[in-house]
């Protein structure tokens, strides 16, 4: 795959072919007062991310009505990690499950839709295109031989309603691994129905959006956003990936931090305006939250009662808009696609959390009930500090692996002598890769290592990634490697029997499999 786009600097390639773009400058500093950061009635304090903090009473939110959601959560064992409610101007709760943290991206997947489709609605007012133009008329270099009727009817209202015409939906993790136009796969799919008739949710329609955008701008959506969105919401650090032809993949690809979820939904709950400037037109921001089809979907949002409309990503990734009571949720986590907590979970306790505009009476015991949980939130237990005799056996030796589908090639783990750390080394057809591995408390740090077939496709040539280990057993080895900007968490187990190693990965969260086949490593000769 090739690219047209020019990355600064601090981009990187990554070996599947997206390009992966570091844009709008460093991460914000860490937020003071982690999950409710006003100790009077209200604050207007400048924080790092502009938006100022209250009390929820003040704006009308019962805290107990806050606890009993991460009741619910942690009762039905979602993992979270990261949340932030807003209302009536102020943010009145947050917190992040430590490692994870407030200055952290984390990958979005399909609530990147909501983002791209925001683009989409300044091109239109740009008069640069329109909404029942025709896909077919935007790339006629890249349509089939044979362009069908349905083909030809599609228009861009039809990709912004996911009502393409076609049979099946396309995820990311298709396209991704492909390097050649992806433009021109969009037209092999088959249109099978005519356009307008049938909802079928699909990232493909988004990429579409995403192309139409560029061809039409000559930007990618990300470098066309930067001054008419990013910049105006004070949105920075955010990485967004570009496929072929230098187009983002719109669908998805967007990593941001929490706060900037949040304020994706504060945008639309202020009817397309912030800080007194129109960043998008009132028109606009009623149609994405229009009833258009009978499967509750807008404009690239979810529809949800009562008015509501989300931003959803896979995993669990939300920007919650809740009209009526001028409030937004951003929420970050990782669930199974079929773990039960979805949109409809958040709504089982919001909107009722909410009360009068005009506040509620306060308690300072719920206050700080509040308060304590959410600045003690954490993902994982400490690391209990173990050993084994078989530590100085294997540390140091390299074990080589026969010809496998993961295309290892071997695998070292190096235990210091202070017992405080432990380097893992894999080669495999890509390089080779080290993962730095806490043994009495996580250890933070970058590694090329990844897991394509266990991350929803995703390969990027660098992750950030907290990793620990502990001895289960005198000859199990058992490694957690958290990569903090999204939504995995992977295990990796050593089995120790003489001169052979067996390997075990496995992640939390797939859209596939979540575990690869044990492989068998045999013990390298020393040298002479």
């Amino acid at each position: 795959m090739t690219t047209t786009t020019t990355a600064p600097s601090s981009s990187s390639i990554s070996r599947r072919g997206l390009l992966r773009l570091s844009l709008g400058g460093t991460a914000m500093a860490s937020l003071p007062g982690i999950g409710w950061a006003a100790t009077g009635a209200a604050s207007t304090a400048a924080f790092s991310d502009g938006l100022p903090r209250s009390r929820p009473e003040a704006q009308g939110i019962s805290p107990a009505s806050i606890l009993a959601f991460l009741d619910d959560a942690e009762r039905g064992a979602f993992e979270l990690h990261g949340f932030m409610l807003w209302r009536n101007g102020h943010v009145v709760a947050e917190g992040w499950w430590d490692p994870y943290k407030p200055e952290r991206r984390h990958m979005t997947h399909s609530l990147t839709k909501s983002v791209t489709v925001c683009a989409v609605g300044m091109a239109i007012a740009e008069g640069r295109f329109k909404p029942d133009d025709k896909v077919v008329s935007f790339f006629p270099e890249h349509l089939p031989p044979a362009v069908s009727a349905n083909l030809a009817a599609m228009t861009v209202r039809d990709l912004l309603t996911m009502r393409t015409g076609h049979e099946s939906m396309v995820s990311g993790s298709v396209w991704r691994p492909i390097r050649t136009s992806w433009i021109a796969e969009f037209f092999k799919i088959p249109v099978v129905h005519a356009p307008g008739s049938k909802f079928v949710y699909t990232s493909a329609a988004t990429y579409m959006l995403s192309a139409i955008v560029t061809k039409t701008t000559g930007q990618s959506v990300a470098d066309y956003l930067k001054p008419r969105f990013f910049e105006p919401l004070g949105i920075t650090g955010y990485e967004w990936d570009v496929g072929p032809e230098g187009i983002s993949p719109g669908a998805n690809g967007l990593s941001w931090k929490t706060v900037d979820s949040l304020k994706l939904g504060i945008l639309h709950a202020q009817n397309g305006m912030w800080n007194g400037k129109q960043i998008l037109t009132k028109e606009w921001v009623d149609s994405v939250h229009a009833p258009h089809t009978k499967d509750r979907y807008g404009y690239q949002w979810w529809l949800g009662p009562n008015g509501a409309y989300n931003a959803d990503g896979l995993f669990g990734q939300y920007s919650v808009v809740f009209p009526e009571h001028n409030a937004v949720l951003a929420l970050n986590s990782a669930l199974p696609p079929k773990a039960g907590f979805n949109a409809g979970m958040l709504y089982k306790h919001f909107p009722a959390a909410f009360g009068p505009a005009s506040g509620v009476p306060a308690s300072e015991k719920d206050n700080a009930a509040l308060k304590a949980r959410t600045r003690a939130l954490h993902l994982l237990p400490p690391v209990k500090p173990t050993s084994s005799p078989v530590a100085a056996n294997v540390s140091g030796r390299r074990y080589d692996f026969a010809d496998n589908p993961e295309k290892i090639k071997s695998m070292q783990l190096d235990f210091a002598a202070s017992g405080e750390a432990c380097t893992f080394t894999m080669e495999d057809e890509r390089g080779t890769h080290k993962v730095q591995v806490g043994l009495r408390k996580p250890v933070e740090g970058d590694t090329t290592i990844t897991g394509n077939k266990l991350h929803h496709e995703y390969q990027p040539d660098v992750m950030r990634v907290v990793a620990s280990g502990e001895w289960l057993d005198a000859r199990t080895f058992v490694m957690t490697w958290t990569f903090v900007e999204s939504a995995f968490r992977d295990t990796a187990v050593c089995r120790f029997s003489g001169p052979y190693l067996r390997f075990d990965r496995s992640v939390n969260v797939n859209s596939s499999a979540t575990e690869m086949p044990t492989l068998t490593g045999t013990r390298a000769k020393a040298a002479a």
